[in-house]
């Protein structure tokens, strides 16, 4: 086989040359200056393969002080896929360690597309099967997460669990007076849509006073405490979980585990505790804005005298309603809490996988409150409560 071609790269364009020896194989010689911005003779070769046919293995072979860079390399794939088209093999043997590999590795980045072209989509009963499996799985990720949380309880009151105090002071202040002003304005608005809605009902029978027994009761054992839970759903829940998200895409957490911290102990148990701690105030806080909503309507639209109103709405409530109703606040705030903690804690390592955690926390955290509001319906139903 001839030897390959020997030109001055500093005075020559990019040259190929295919050549066949005696015995039949074939080469394509490169030489010259393959670098960006040189005229390329690869029509011209392409036209050779294609008077060269069969061609069998054929060795691409680089000449001496020939120069190059990353445009040299989609020649030599284009080369490669012309020869393949023909019916031949390309042989990189006689090529350098390093441009081999950088061959390898193109080769192995044009390959998912057409993978993913091969794969055909899942069916829909494959489709329903997967999420089935995952949520499974998700929810026996939910129970676990519960369990550890019980046992940094339990490692709390033994006096072994470790945050900081400021932390907890920075919540509690986030979870509760900043926490404020959405709670008055829906507060009100939803006692006041109660007061409207009864008037138009109760108006009917002449009996527009027991307005207030309907806005009250409601307010203290049920509307307080369900629409503060779900506006800390969306609002602290949600900060929770991108919190504890992007901790965990910056890999804050894993640090946290290195340097002998629980994360658990240092960044749940804190908010966890704030929640128990500020829901029942919030509740109490909705309980009393809702009534006085009420009110508002009761003495407006219905011409209502206010002592009248207040008497009747006293009358009407008692202690059953209001320690219902702060229990539900209690267990909602543990609710929220978890939600928010397990999906941060859980997040992949990314900015998506941060606003996809946020957003589950949030749908997590409503149904589990509706969830867990239905099973006290039943519970104090079956209590007399």
């Amino acid at each position: 086989m001839a030897d390959p071609l020997q030109i001055s790269p500093e005075t020559s364009a990019g040259m190929v040359q295919l050549r066949r020896s005696a015995a039949g194989a074939s080469q394509l010689v490169f030489a010259g200056d393959w670098r960006s911005g040189g005229a390329h003779p690869l029509d011209a070769v392409i036209a050779q393969l294609d008077e060269a046919k069969p061609l069998g293995p054929v060795d691409l072979v680089m000449g001496e002080g020939i120069l190059w860079d990353t445009s040299f390399l989609l020649a030599l794939r284009k080369l490669e896929a012309a020869v393949v088209s023909r019916g031949g093999t390309a042989n990189h043997d006689a090529l350098p360690d390093g441009l081999r590999r950088l061959m390898h590795l193109a080769a192995r980045s044009e390959a998912p597309t057409g993978a993913r072209r091969a794969v055909a989509a899942p069916s829909l009963l494959a489709r329903v099967g997967e999420r089935a499996q995952g949520i499974w799985r998700e929810t026996g990720d939910f129970f676990a997460f519960i369990g550890e949380a019980f046992l940094a309880f339990l490692r709390l009151l033994g006096g072994h669990a470790g945050f900081r105090r400021s932390d907890f002071l920075l919540i509690l202040q986030d979870t509760g007076a900043r926490a404020l002003p959405i709670v008055t304005l829906i507060s009100v608005l939803v006692g006041m849509i109660l007061a409207f809605v009864g008037a138009v009902q109760l108006r009917q029978f002449g009996v527009e006073i027991y307005v207030a027994n309907l806005v009250g009761i409601a307010m203290l054992r049920e509307m307080g405490a369900l629409m503060t839970a779900i506006i800390m759903a969306g609002r602290t829940g949600a900060a929770f979980a991108a919190e504890i998200g992007s901790m965990q895409a910056n890999e804050e957490i894993d640090a946290l585990s290195t340097l002998g911290f629980n994360p658990v102990d240092f960044l749940v148990l804190p908010r966890i505790l704030a929640l128990v701690l500020m829901m029942p105030l919030l509740a109490l806080y909705a309980d009393i804005l809702g009534i006085l909503g009420g009110a508002l309507i009761g003495t407006t639209l219905l011409g209502l005298d206010f002592s009248q109103y207040w008497a009747q709405t006293v009358r009407a409530l008692s202690m059953t309603h209001l320690f219902v109703g702060l229990i539900k606040a209690s267990v909602f705030g543990v609710i929220v809490a978890l939600a928010g903690c397990q999906r941060g804690l859980f997040a992949g390592r990314s900015a998506a996988a941060v606003g996809m955690a946020t957003t589950s926390a949030v749908v997590l955290a409503i149904v589990l409150i509706v969830v867990a509001d239905g099973i006290f319906a039943v519970v104090l139903d079956i209590l007399k409560l």
